[in-house]
């Protein structure tokens, strides 16, 4: 994996706090001091994390698990959807529903009904419905699409949860605590780190901040899944070879 530099950290913004009457405590260790009543983050610390963060992430990919990337906040909304896509993940950009972790029986009956609207608007079904009929499944459909359309191929838990804003995203992380889940997640000052496996110090407000921290887990990901992909080759070829012998 490629290491960011320090200089690309502070190009993003990643080193800017909340002002300093707007932290946590917690987070003392990770703040290297305060300037014109804005905590500044050690980018030194923020570096170590990030490798440890995308070294779990790449474990976890590896294995052929699944991430699922959670980003509500406006500012993530479509830099996680995109940056998710592109890396073939999971993501939950319009709000976090509560119990996607802990009733996820529930959330997949939801998926079903998704998948099974969106059969039905490609196969003929509608055809034979009447206009008012079409309208509300159509509706129905697009409701079920906002919410649920970038897990909707999530047929079991994912094994790690990446976060935007851990303070924001605190339901989304009890839930994975709960269930024993790690959570790497980018943490600013006045977010409490503790919940967190894998906390990112960083800057959770500003575009280049997400974008920058997000397209690094997202690399990891596609890192990841090549390299499961290298290892998988070799062994089919193997089994193949020894079937024809």
């Amino acid at each position: 994996m490629v290491e960011p530099e320090i200089r690309e950290l502070l190009i993003a913004g990643v080193h800017f706090g909340h002002q300093t009457q707007r932290w946590n405590p917690k987070m003392r260790k990770y703040i290297f001091t305060s300037k014109n009543g804005i905590y500044i983050i050690d980018l030194l610390k923020t570096l170590q994390c990030l490798k440890d963060a995308r070294q779990k992430v790449y474990e976890t990919v590896t294995e052929g698990d699944s991430v699922l990337f959670v980003g509500t906040k406006k500012q993530a909304q479509e830099i996680v959807s995109r940056e998710t896509q592109r890396c073939g993940m999971f993501y939950m950009v319009e709000r976090w529903l509560g119990g996607t972790l802990t009733n996820f029986e529930t959330i997949k009956k939801s998926i079903d009904r998704l998948l099974n609207l969106e059969k039905m608007s490609e196969d003929g079904t509608y055809d034979k419905l009447t206009k008012k009929e079409v309208l509300r499944l159509e509706r129905k459909k697009e409701k079920l699409e906002r919410y649920l359309g970038g897990i909707k191929g999530m047929y079991k838990l994912p094994s790690l949860l990446y976060v935007v804003d851990a303070k924001k995203e605190r339901i989304a992380v009890a839930e994975a605590n709960k269930l024993g889940l790690p959570v790497v997640a980018i943490v600013d000052t006045n977010t409490d780190p503790d919940p967190v496996n894998y906390p990112i110090p960083g800057n959770d407000d500003a575009l280049k901040s997400i974008q920058l921290i997000t397209k690094m887990i997202a690399d990891t990901v596609i890192e990841a899944k090549d390299r499961a992909s290298s290892m998988i080759e070799p062994e089919k070829v193997a089994s193949q070879q020894k079937e024809a012998g």
